[in-house]
């Protein structure tokens, strides 16, 4: 799965991982296959790569603290008659080590060997350091 890239996105309305689940969760009764997703302007140009084990890593508060595997893209044309893509996500959201990252608008496309690596199982409900302590520990280079 070495050819694969990965979305990173701002969780916006959320400021846990314990937000997203909820969320998602409360919005599964009302599609047909139960699929989370996520809808975004702009297409992936980099669809085959995406869809080939990328995922969508997601920024809460300024820390990458989970990521959920993008299933497909699905078109949606808008009440606007615009255009916009759906990305359909495994319902599994993984929690992963935190990584610091600057405010953005949209998603970011993010190389396999800059994603935050999952936590082990078990760690899933460890808070995360202060997001001036990630920050400074990933100037040094820790992760």
């Amino acid at each position: 799965m070495a050819d694969h890239i990965n979305l990173v996105k701002l969780c916006v309305g959320a400021d846990r991982v314990e937000d997203l689940i909820a969320w998602q969760e409360s919005r599964a009764a009302t599609r047909a296959d139960g699929l989370p997703y996520h809808i975004t302007r702009m297409w992936p140009k980099r669809e085959d790569e995406l869809l080939d084990g990328g995922s969508l890593y997601w920024v809460f508060k300024g820390l990458t603290l989970a990521r959920q595997r993008i299933l497909r893209l699905d078109e949606r044309i808008g009440d606007d008659s615009i255009r916009r893509c759906a990305l359909i996500l495994d319902p599994e959201i993984v929690r992963t080590e935190a990584q610091p990252r600057r405010a953005f608008q949209g998603w970011r496309y993010l190389a396999p060997a800059d994603a935050p690596r999952d936590l082990p199982k078990g760690r899933e409900r460890e808070d995360p350091l202060p997001a001036s302590l990630l920050a400074a520990l990933a100037e040094l280079g820790v992760r």
